[in-house]
Formats: structure tokens, sequence, C-alpha cells
């Protein structure tokens, strides 16, 4: 189901990028005439006709998916070919080619953190209804959700520089900036990678927390573990081997759900700390209506939540014995 899952994806991306009037090429258009400058006119114009852009709705969205010939035959995202980006004036995989592998490395490190520190808090939140612990972590998490990922970068990026004199911007030394990877380098990238994860993990963390506090009490509520204590079955052992396994589905089937919420909230958290990856690149190619690199973001995004879906549903069935692969079986 992911493929044409995708394929309808792909048509809503771009039909969202095409509902403002008009396109990057046809605003340049209009600027120069409004200019007086008439030189440059014609070459945009070609441009327009280059990339298929006055060709219809349909024609458009079938030359970008590569299953409608363009001037240059079928050349479009199934054949490799990610589109043109008009306001870098190059193509779309040499823009975002270097922000990428930093952009996946950031949501990994973001996810791992989110799941590190959520599941011990939300178990011990749990196991220890209304104690200290209990409050305070409880409070920590309302304050969490209750703090902008950007107003927290910014309290962040002002104490390190004023306590100690760091800046904790960008996800690498600037020695390394345009440097061929080495270990030099990727320990650069490690070591500024624990601020910007902190800060975008921050509000899932805080809402990890409360959904596995509460699916955990529920469980720990039920007979079967009356039952199990009553047989004299640990604690621990009971924990772990019934309530934790019913609770943990819903944090487990949130992985998909996860990354966008993720890209979409450490946009204006790149911006604010200079992070170099596709956020930043995203929000300029909307604003200027660059709708083949802003579709192909958007589209990577998607492939992203299909298979952080695909990972949650197999790890469900391996988790949950009431979950089967097969639509068909019998409980």
């Amino acid at each position: 189901m992911m493929i044409p899952t995708l394929l309808v994806i792909s048509l809503l991306i771009f039909f969202i990028i095409e509902l403002p009037s008009g396109d990057y090429i046809s605003n340049q258009i209009a600027a120069l005439k409004s200019s007086g400058e008439q030189s440059s006119i014609a070459k945009l114009e070609f441009l327009r006709r280059e990339f298929s852009l006055d060709r219809p709705f349909f024609e458009r969205y079938l030359v970008w998916v590569g299953l409608w010939p363009g001037p240059h035959g079928f050349e479009g995202l199934i054949q490799g070919n990610w589109g043109w980006s008009f306001e870098f004036d190059k193509p779309v995989d040499q823009v975002i080619g270097p922000t990428l592998p930093l952009t996946i490395v950031l949501n990994f490190a973001t996810i791992l953190f989110v799941y590190v520190v959520s599941f011990p808090i939300g178990i011990y939140s749990a196991t220890r209804q209304y104690s200290w612990g209990d409050y305070g972590f409880t409070f920590l998490g309302y304050l969490g959700l209750a703090t902008p990922n950007f107003l927290l970068a910014l309290i962040l990026l002002y104490l390190f520089n004023r306590w100690f004199g760091l800046s904790v911007g960008g996800l690498m030394a600037p020695e390394y900036i345009d440097q061929p990877w080495s270990l030099g380098k990727a320990t650069s990238v490690l070591a500024h990678l624990i601020v910007p994860t902190i800060v975008i993990g921050t509000s899932g963390t805080a809402a990890m927390i409360r959904r596995l506090r509460a699916n955990l009490l529920d469980e720990l509520h039920k007979q079967y573990v009356t039952t199990g204590r009553a047989k004299g079955l640990k604690e621990s052992q009971l924990l772990v081997k019934y309530p934790l396994r019913m609770a943990i589905n819903p944090f487990i089937a949130d992985i998909g759900n996860l990354i966008p919420s993720l890209v979409s909230g450490s946009v204006i958290v790149s911006v604010v700390m200079s992070l170099p990856t596709v956020g930043p690149v995203l929000l300029s190619a909307l604003q200027s209506q660059d709708q083949f690199l802003s579709g192909f973001i958007l589209l990577f995004v998607a492939v992203l939540t299909l298979i952080g879906m695909l990972i949650s549903d197999l790890l469900l069935a391996v988790l949950d014995p009431r979950i089967r692969l097969g639509g068909g079986a019998s409980s």
C-alpha cells in the first residue's frame, strides 16, 4: 500500500503548492515587466516551456512524477530527476543534497532522544503515581508542551553564550563547513547535535511521557494484573511481561507520526539556530513559490513518514500477540 499511498500524497502535495496564483517564473516576469526590463523575459518564457509550466495542471503533475513525457522525454521523479530549483538556479539534488544527510541524522537523534528519555520517565511516573517524582515529571512535561521550540532555542543560545562564551548554532564548527567528511568533522557534528536535539525533542518527549503514563496506569488497574500479583509474580516481572507490552502500543505506533512533526517543528528552530537542514530551504522555497524544490522536500518527508509507519506496524505485530500480519488470521 505504500506505493499507491505515495502517489496520492504526491498529487496532494503538487495540488497544494500549485494553489497560489502564478509560479516562480511568472512572478519574475511580472517583476521585470513592472521595472521595464524586457531583455530577460524571453529567457524566462523559455524556462516556462522547458519545465512544462505552460501545460495544464495534470500534465505538469505527470511530467513532474515522470509518467508523462516532457520536453526531453520521461525525466521525472521516477527516473531520478528531482527537478530544477529556480531560486538557486541549479538542480534540486544539488541544492538539498548536502542538507539531506544532516536532516536524517538530526531526526534520528531526536527520535532516539524522545524514546530514551520518555520511556523510563513514563514507567516511573505510572508505577509511582502521585509521588513527588511523578509530580515533578508532570510539571516538566507540561512545561515542555507549553514552551515553543524556537523560544527554547533562543534561551539556550543566550545562556550558552552568556555562561560559557560558546555559540551552539549550526551543526558543525565553522572550519568544517564545505570540507570533506573526516573523523574531526563527524565528532564536531555529534557535539553540535546535543542542543538542537534537546530543543526539537522537548515537546515530543513531554507528550510521550504523558501518553505512556496514562496507558500504563490504565493497564495496571486491570484484573489480569491483580491476578498476576495473587499468583506471586514479582512486580518487575509482572510489569514487563504484561501491562508494559500492552501500554507501549500507541508509543510504538507514534514512530511514523513523529517524523513529520519533527521536520515541521524544526523549521523555525533551524532558522534560529542556523542549522543546515532542509527546514530553512523548505521555508525559502515556499515563500518564493519554487515548486519543484518545495514539492520534493515535502515528498521526502512523506517517504520518511511511510517508512516510519511501516517500522511501527512491524514492531506492533512483534510486540502484541493480538495483532496479526494477515487480515484473515483468527484470534
